[in-house]
Order: structure tokens, then sequence, then C-alpha cells
């Protein structure tokens, strides 16, 4: 947790981050990215709103210092103060199938997820709390990205599927990145795109791992999640098929180092851009 802290919050991360601040609304988490200029994502953050002048964001804690240090080099004269809160401020995830999570200090990610401050304080401390890996698990199936340390600054904003995810604004104003990731957006159909895959052997992936599939076509992991018989449901970077191209598959092996990686495609909850 990064807590921007002044009467200068709301402009301040308006000029660095690709999403509109004026779209942050209590209660709710604003998706947004930080990007170097070359348009590469180097996080990915959950904002949501605090107390007045005061907006906080969510982020793996490997980012939490490098993403503090890189912007605190464009404060120049802000009012504003950025403080990492992780230790005073532990956050937990709720979900609830099927329905909508309504918890005091939570905002919505979704309509059947919250991010809950303090859960021990909200009278659900004999619920028990998901687990990281749970968490992911939702993600993966949601098609929702992250960036970590392995993958910060690897991918330019469509790869990752911000613009899908609501993560972009293309009518605002000037950011770091806007230019690189606008000329993707009105130019040109971005060639690879964030893809969710099941393996169909056992292997091990995380988040920053390439290879090649199965029909030849190269990727680099996003998100991945091992299940219990060993095989991997995983979000990866990668060309887009072809049309008329044969789906390639085979079970029954171990994948190991250098050989192909046999996968098929899920889908994702939301339409990738024609």
């Amino acid at each position: 947790m990064l807590r921007f802290a002044g009467a200068d919050a709301g402009k301040f991360l308006q000029g660095q981050l690709s999403n509109d601040l004026g779209r942050l609304t209590p209660g709710s988490i604003l998706r947004a990215g930080l990007h170097n200029p070359q348009g590469r994502t180097v996080a990915l953050l959950w904002l949501a709103a605090g107390a007045e002048n005061e907006i906080l964001a969510m982020l793996p804690r490997e980012l939490v210092e490098p993403v503090a240090s890189q912007l605190r080099k464009y404060l120049l004269r802000s009012k504003l103060v950025i403080s990492d809160e992780s230790a005073a401020m532990p956050l937990f995830g709720a979900w609830a199938q099927g329905a909508r999570v309504v918890l005091p200090d939570s905002w919505a990610l979704a309509a059947d997820r919250a991010v809950v401050v303090g859960a021990a304080k909200t009278g659900h401390s004999g619920t028990p709390h998901m687990t990281r890996q749970q968490w992911r698990a939702l993600d993966i199936a949601a098609g929702q990205p992250q960036v970590y340390a392995a993958t910060s600054a690897q991918f330019v904003a469509q790869m990752l599927n911000l613009d899908c995810i609501d993560a972009i604004c293309f009518t605002k104003g000037c950011y770091t990145g806007q230019e690189v990731i606008a000329r993707a957006h009105y130019r040109g159909r971005v060639k690879r795109r964030m893809q969710r895959f099941e393996s169909l052997e056992p292997c091990a992936l995380n988040p920053g791992d390439s290879g090649q599939l199965g029909d030849g076509r190269a990727y680099r992991v996003v998100e991945a999640l091992r299940r219990p018989d060993g095989r991997c449901e995983f979000l990866a970077v990668a060309p887009l098929p072809e049309a008329d191209a044969e789906p390639v598959a085979r079970a029954g092996a171990v994948a190991r180092a250098g050989e192909p990686l046999h996968a098929q495609a899920l889908p994702l909850t939301y339409p990738l851009p024609e």
C-alpha cells in the first residue's frame, strides 16, 4: 500500500498514470498503469479514495519501493507526501460467489470481489481468510493481469489488455508513456496480447517465465497457478493465433526445460479488440 497525501495528490497522479483520476469513486477500485517513456508497464496500481486529499495505491510489495522512488523524482514542488503504509494497513481479499461483497472498510474490485483493510476489525474474523493462491486463481479466471518485479517494464500496456479492463483513458491529458500507448491504439493492431491458457501436462510456471507453445508461438508468463494435478492455468503474452491455425495439443508428458509447452487456450471474460 502506497499513500499519496496532500492537496496535489490527484493532480500529480493524473500526470503519471494511464487512467483518469476523475473516475475514482469512493468504495471502488480504479486500475491504472504506471509506464516508462517507451509505454511499457512498470506497475499496475489499484487506486482507492482514502480520506480527504488522500489516494491509496495497492500493488505487489516487491514493487512498492521502486515505484515510490520513481514517482518521487517527479514531485518537484507538489504539495504531496508519498509513504509506504504496507505495515500499517494490512489488506485482505473478500469474495462471494454470485453475490455482491458489502463490507466496511472495503473497496469493490468487481461485483463479487473486494479488498478489505484490516479485516480483523470488520467483525468477520471468524471467516477464514482467502489465501493469495485463491485470489490469484480468481484473477486468472477473470483475465486480470498483475505486474511483478520479473515482468516490470516488459510489456506495452495493450499487451496486458489494460485497454480491455478499463485501466487506460484515451481522452485524458498527457502522462508518461502516453504517446506510445496512444499510437498503438489508433494506428495499428497489437499483435501480441495477454491470453489465458491451461497446460496439458504438469509444469511449473512463474511470472516472467518464457518459452514456446506447442503451436510454435513464443510466450511470456504474466500470472500462473499450479493445480493439484500439477498442471498450470496461466495468463501469458503471446502472438494472437491466426484465424486458420490448427490447434496443437498433446497430453500425458511432463514439460521439460527447453521443450515446447503444450497448452490449450481458455476464454477470457472480455473480448479482445479486432
